[in-house]
């Protein structure tokens, strides 16, 4: 998939962060994941009434919130208006420390620059370890399941629209059929979607007078990286041996569940 194809997919959110259409992407048996019908978002807290409205007409019917208790009660979802509101914390807090202030990460970080890049090794072995993120997850694939209408979007999300959520899409272009090298650039593709969200972000550290260590840890935490998905990449081999078995065994899929997705999201 070339760099233009790719940013083509950010959809034209003026007001949130990392909005994205799933569909398009090539099975392995030549059919594509239909488009209207699954959305990868950072949160909604911040939509205008104009965004929202988008998100509606363009068939969002599910708002799939991945977030943890904190992080919701910070900043509530602005559901879309025909969206049902699914809350399905994959952490019981945010491991992902989007939501630190700046005196609380020079505490952490100070002296030690990588340690942002070896934190998000943990999380997303986490993600693929802990009992409740596995039961979220499955909770979410119940609900792909239950939206089989064409033009019915479910859209999911965490904060960023990078980690919790990567992961959740990484599952569901699996349980599809979509290879690795898609998958993973789907994956990456947080990089050049959020990327004026992230240099926002390490500009206002620059002016608060941040710490080197602290830019270059945050740089780590806002991003995504191809060592964290080989991470839990690196877990799902330790548990299931590969992600088809992880899909049945640690997110409690049958076959007959993986066979309705692949009609319910898959075209010809």
């Amino acid at each position: 998939m070339t760099t233009e194809v790719s940013a083509l997919r950010a959809l034209p959110i003026t007001t949130g962060n990392n909005f994205r259409e799933l569909g398009g992407y090539q099975s392995m048996n030549g059919q594509h994941i239909k488009y209207h019908k699954v959305l990868r978002s950072g949160r909604l807290a911040p939509l205008s009434q104009q965004d929202l409205t988008y998100l509606d007409q363009y068939g969002t019917r599910f708002d799939v919130d991945l977030r943890s208790a904190d992080e919701v009660k910070e900043a509530p979802d602005k559901v879309p208006a025909n969206a049902t509101y699914k809350y399905l914390p994959v952490f019981n807090y945010d491991q992902t420390q989007n939501s630190l202030t700046l005196q609380e990460l020079e505490n952490e970080y100070q002296g030690n620059p990588n340690h942002g890049h070896e934190h998000m090794k943990l999380v997303y072995h986490n993600m693929i370890a802990e009992p409740h993120a596995k039961q979220s997850y499955h909770q979410f694939f119940e609900i792909l399941l239950a939206n089989a209408k064409d033009g019915a979007a479910t859209l999911f999300h965490c904060t960023a629209g990078k980690d919790r959520t990567g992961m959740a899409a990484v599952f569901f272009m699996a349980a599809l059929g979509i290879d690795q090298e898609t998958i993973k650039t789907d994956y990456l593709l947080t990089n050049k979607i959020a990327a004026p969200h992230i240099n926002a972000r390490l500009n206002e550290l620059k002016a608060q007078h941040a710490s080197a260590d602290t830019i270059a840890n945050i740089r780590s935490l806002h991003s995504v990286h191809a060592d964290y998905l080989a991470a839990a990449m690196a877990q799902v081999k330790r548990e299931s041996g590969d992600l088809n078995n992880y899909l049945h065994e640690g997110l409690q899929l049958t076959d007959h569940d993986l066979q309705e997705l692949r009609k319910i999201y898959l075209t010809d």
